[in-house]
């Protein structure tokens, strides 16, 4: 059997240009190349789509979970896979299962379902991000102020030992929890540095990227805000080139008014990509959940603690990308680059995901013309779809 595959019959966007009339082609698990559709090799196994449109697969960098798994509950690499499969059927192809504020206990398990997960080729994992427990108190957010504290040695090492066995790490610390040199040695190590759930203001946060932090976690989320005087954490976020920020659009963590302007503001060449900060409700229809002992409620598109204070977020990929584009008004591409290239580019994973040109992975969504999600592929396997 040929392990070249083509693909027909949709429209193909490949990260920056479209392509009517023309093949996928994939072998061996990557794009081979776009070619016209009377050109396919007859030694090709094809795959004929019925119209639509075929897209670079989305890539999340914040998952708490799905199927209804949350990973602090469950950090094994079963919860792994079931959180990556929920995921898929709404055009996620690579993500990030997300650890938030808990025990050393529970860190050094997940960490371990990680390593399990990258070992077993569980289709979908990316890597780790482990946001907390070193954070600030007074941005906490759904946290457990309980279990937030300062980084300590035992901490710095056990999560670059992590990195030696993960394929990517990302880490969100507050400017205040971790220092300067404890942000150079992860970032030294490899490790995606985010500044969040931070009060610092813009001088210390700019300190703490120059000691290599990369990114900022959910944008105007759990964050010291832009003032008249003092900009704050958002406001040295989008005034610093280097630095990407993760977004939750879903008009509820953040004012479509915010959107737009952040996005007008923002210097580059970083940006800003979109994050689901998904719970374990994706995929689902339950109605709570559990974190830390917490009872959260999913009501009016917005999970919440009993405190009103929000938990997370009720949002997939494909809605978060509908979003920017019919209430933010981008272009459905730049919507699109939100989802896949830019999360790949702020791992520094763009040489080959986050777009379909050749020796890029073949993981990719077919979306009807209304963008609905009828199948999704990673590394040149269906996942999901009839």
């Amino acid at each position: 059997m040929s392990e070249l595959h083509a693909f027909v019959g949709a429209t193909i966007f490949d990260g920056e240009n479209w392509f009517s009339d023309v093949a996928l082609l994939v072998e061996f698990g990557r794009v081979s190349a776009i070619t016209h559709a009377d050109e396919v090799p007859a030694q090709a196994q094809t795959t004929r789509l019925d119209g639509g449109m075929l897209v670079p697969g989305f890539i999340d960098l914040q998952v708490n979970g799905g199927g209804g798994v949350l990973f602090n509950n469950d950090p094994s690499v079963e919860a792994i896979r079931t959180i990556c499969a929920s995921h898929a059927q709404f055009g996620t192809t690579a993500l990030l299962p997300t650890l938030i504020t808990d025990t050393v206990e529970v860190n050094i398990a997940a960490i371990a379902a990680g390593i399990s997960a990258m070992e077993q080729g569980v289709p979908g994992f990316l890597g780790l991000h482990l946001e907390g427990p070193h954070l600030a108190l007074a941005r906490k957010g759904t946290h457990d102020g309980a279990l937030v504290r300062p980084m300590e040695p035992a901490d710095l090492e056990r999560i670059l030992a992590a990195k030696a066995r993960l394929p990517n790490l990302l880490c969100t610390v507050a400017a205040e929890t971790a220092t300067p040199a404890q942000i150079t040695a992860l970032s030294d190590a490899g490790i995606v540095v985010s500044i969040g759930h931070s009060d610092a203001g813009h001088g210390h946060a700019t300190e703490a990227f120059a000691a290599g932090a990369t990114m900022t976690t959910h944008l105007f989320n759990a964050m010291s805000q832009i003032g008249n005087r003092e900009p704050g954490l958002a406001g040295a976020a989008l005034t610093t080139p280097t630095v990407w920020a993760g977004l939750i659009a879903d008009g509820i963590h953040v004012h479509p008014a915010t959107i737009a302007l952040a996005l007008r503001a923002k210097q580059g060449p970083a940006r800003i990509f979109l994050v689901t900060d998904s719970m374990s409700q994706t995929g689902t229809d339950i109605q709570s959940m559990t974190l830390n002992g917490r009872t959260i409620k999913r009501a009016d598109g917005a999970l919440r603690l009993a405190d009103g204070t929000l938990a997370g977020a009720d949002l997939d990929m494909i809605d978060a990308v509908e979003f920017m584009h019919a209430q933010i008004g981008l272009p459905i591409e730049e919507a699109f680059r939100m989802a896949s290239l830019y999360p790949a580019q702020a791992m520094g994973l763009a040489a080959d995901h986050g777009h379909l040109r050749p020796g890029a992975v073949a993981s990719f969504v077919h979306l009807s013309d209304e963008r609905r999600v009828l199948s999704t592929w990673i590394t040149g396997t269906k996942v999901f779809g009839a």
